[in-house]
């Protein structure tokens, strides 16, 4: 039997950061609705990476619950370093990036979330926590990437 943890089929999110004229991206399943007025969202990201670099230097995030088709992403995005490999290149060649609220992003997600720092809160666990007020949203499509696909595609084991 699995752990309790993942038992839930997730849906996959990939979060954009931006800094000095650049975008990263990387996959975070922990991502949680927090409150229905005002819309906040909370958000875990893992020690030691590009993406909780960039976010303890800036207040804006895109978050994108990616499409069923965008899989292929996963290895790269969540996968490699931000730090060692340029993700956004890697994007622009496959010209998988467009512009949404004068921010860079991946094309083709089922919505994105233009985001606000609030908050972040540091754990004794392998993430920090960055609470995010929702300034923008745009809903594409209903094919959401889960966990439970990633498993099944061999991309993640569960």
């Amino acid at each position: 039997m699995q752990r309790p943890w993942n038992l839930p089929n997730l849906p996959v999110y990939s979060l954009a950061t931006y800094w000095e004229g650049t975008v990263n991206l990387n996959i975070c399943t922990y991502v949680s609705a927090v409150s229905m007025q005002p819309k906040l969202y909370m958000i875990a990201i893992y020690h030691h990476t590009e993406t909780l670099q960039r976010m303890l230097q800036t207040n804006e995030a895109v978050l994108h619950l990616l499409e069923a088709r965008q899989h292929f992403l996963v290895r790269t995005l969540g996968k490699k370093s931000g730090s060692t490999f340029n993700k956004q290149q890697w994007l622009q060649k496959k010209y998988l990036l467009a512009e949404w609220n004068n921010l860079t992003v991946l094309k083709e997600a089922a919505a994105y979330v233009h985001l606000q720092k609030v908050n972040t809160i540091t754990t004794p666990g392998d993430h920090t926590l960055f609470l995010f007020r929702v300034l923008h949203a745009k809903s594409c499509s209903r094919n959401i990437l889960t966990t439970e696909l990633l498993a099944q595609k061999k991309i993640i084991t569960i």
